[in-house]
């Protein structure tokens, strides 16, 4: 392996010796080198070259240490699905995904990968090689592990040259000649002028932004036949990347979108699984009881179940559910129920009610339609409005993408730094032309701002004033709760609204009102204040049509 400096050159020479015609390692090390390899013999297919490869690899650490890898059958299938060849022996799946607990041997596998890709059966010329983290100490183990395997592998090693400072390794023979692997960091000063060849994303799960993963993503296009592999546990929150990449592997696994270039290999329990219960465990943990330790495992759940400030972590960690760090008001799995889809083009002409949630100038404002159905449901049809200018340092704050929810058509971006109050009156204003619209609830802040402008644009809505302490909100909070409870909303899942429905907290009074709590919310929650003060409006309409109904009767 090579000196570490500018300049380096490969430190050793593999050499012919002239009397047995077998390969030698040169300088002071003068041990033989195989003259072919196991990924080389003839016969193999692609995914069992990728195989004999990594079972070639040394185990470096822990208590296998200094044996051969060997590939576990739930890694085979994973690499099966993988590396499976079309009729043209070209390899369909471009972006690949591995979800499962800790410590389950991911850093082994990342590292095999890599070196498979930079000198082994799938490298190619020239390639480009990268393991992407979330900072500097995450990148650097890959290539400390895969410099560890290099320095116990001589027909590797004899091959590569190593510059520790910037974790870089260069590709010095062989047909691979001139391919490069690189650590990377989202915290790197720059991701272009990248073309990978291959990218393994680690521990996408915990990662705060995503722009090196989508830089990586689009920078494959130059190559012929790349590949996009991410190992990690879950993300807590559903609007991170992690969390998108899993639910679209999940739809394309069910058949509900064709798409032959994306793979998922999930394992995890389900929301119902017992958590304290070893076959939940087992979902999870596929190398539990191997090489991941049972009594291990057991021991963090004792203490999960002794001390609940742990059980999240060990929901996620161990478990790989999806679990948000602090307690929700409305639950995931009841708030997905309400995902039906809404036909938008049918509610032209029909009866809404509305609540409208004016923000801060840089803030999120939501305009939230509800239009009954006869079968008692409630279709929701939200509007959501941010200032354009300082969206992608508001997105990387908030920790979603508001610049692709803009591009998708549900996030309305104003144009300049502020929320201009004309462009949420035009709304409101087109909103009432085109359904029958009954009443719309708002909260006073700003209020008067946009009269000004609904009477500048001879739009005259029927706005009614909706206090946000515990009286009024109170009755809306209850409502929301038992709509969601009883799978009547039908919201489409839209992302926006389902953001803020996963940040919404409550607080109660003395008395048990409740009411929404922004202040001690973990993200926005605009949207579903919004939508609570639309039900309230539907509410208040039916009281006060009953004592006009009963008047007349009485008269």
């Amino acid at each position: 392996m090579g000196l570490r400096g500018k300049g380096a050159k490969p430190r050793f020479q593999v050499v012919e010796h002239p009397a047995q015609g077998s390969l030698f390692a040169g300088e002071e090390t003068f041990s033989p080198l195989r003259a072919s390899l196991p990924w080389e013999a003839p016969g193999l297919s692609r995914v069992e070259r990728v195989i004999a490869f990594l079972e070639d690899l040394p185990i470096t650490q822990g208590s296998l240490a200094g044996s051969k890898l060997q590939i576990r059958d739930w890694q085979r299938d994973f690499l099966e699905a993988v590396y499976a060849e079309n009729a043209d022996g070209r390899r369909p799946v471009r972006t690949a995904v591995l979800s499962m607990a800790r410590k389950n041997g991911k850093t082994q596998l990342v590292a095999g990968l890599a070196l498979c890709h930079l000198m082994g059966p799938e490298a190619e010329p020239r390639g480009e090689v990268y393991a992407a983290a979330n900072d500097k100490a995450q990148s650097g183990k890959t290539f400390a592990e895969m410099v560890a395997i290099l320095e116990e592998h001589p027909e590797l090693e004899a091959r590569a040259n190593v510059v520790r400072f910037s974790k870089r390794i260069e590709v010095m023979s062989g047909q691979d000649r001139g391919s490069v692997f690189a650590a990377l960091s989202a915290d790197a000063s720059t991701k272009q002028g990248l073309s990978p060849s291959f990218t393994v994303n680690d521990e996408l799960g915990t990662a705060p932004k995503r722009d090196l993963y989508e830089a990586l993503d689009t920078a494959m296009g130059a190559r012929d036949n790349p590949l996009l592999v991410v190992i990690s546990t879950q993300a807590a929150s559903d609007h991170a990347v992690m969390s998108e990449l899993i639910d679209y592997g999940q739809k394309v696994a069910a058949g509900e979108v064709s798409d032959p270039s994306f793979h998922l290999t999930f394992y995890g329990a389900g929301p119902l699984d017992g958590p304290w219960a070893e076959e939940t465990w087992r979902k999870a943990n596929p190398a539990l009881g191997d090489f991941r330790s049972l009594e291990d495992v057991a021991r963090q759940a004792a203490q999960a179940q002794r001390m609940p400030a742990a059980e999240q972590g060990f929901r996620n960690l161990i478990l790989n559910q999806r679990v948000d760090a602090h307690v929700r008001f409305l639950a995931k799995a009841e708030w997905d129920r309400n995902a039906a889809p809404v036909d938008f083009a049918a509610l032209a002409g029909r009866k809404a009610w509305g609540g409208l949630d004016l923000s801060q100038s840089r803030d999120l404002t939501a305009f939230v339609l509800v239009f009954p159905r006869d079968d008692g449901r409630l279709d929701v049809l939200p509007r959501f409005f941010l200032p354009e200018q300082g969206i992608a340092e508001r997105a990387e704050a908030d920790r979603v993408p508001y610049d692709l929810w803009a591009r998708q058509g549900v996030l309305t971006l104003i144009p300049g730094a502020v929320i201009d109050p004309s462009a949420v009156a035009e709304a409101v204003a087109e909103a009432c032309a085109t359904y029958d619209v009954q009443r719309i609830a708002y909260d006073r802040w700003r209020i008067e701002d946009l009269k000004r402008e609904l009477l500048r644009q001879g739009a005259e809505p029927p706005l009614e004033p909706f206090g946000q302490g515990f009286r009024d909100m109170a009755p809306a909070v209850d409502k929301l709760e038992r709509l969601v409870a009883e799978a009547q909303l039908c919201h489409g899942a839209n992302p926006v609204l389902t953001f803020c429905a996963s940040n919404a907290v409550v607080e109660m009074d003395p008395a048990g009102n409740r009411k929404l709590a922004k202040n001690k919310s973990s993200g926005r929650i605009d949207g579903l204040v919004a939508l609570a003060m639309a039900l309230a409006a539907v509410e208040r309409e039916a009281e006060d049509v009953m004592p006009a109904f009963l008047a007349e009767l009485i008269g």
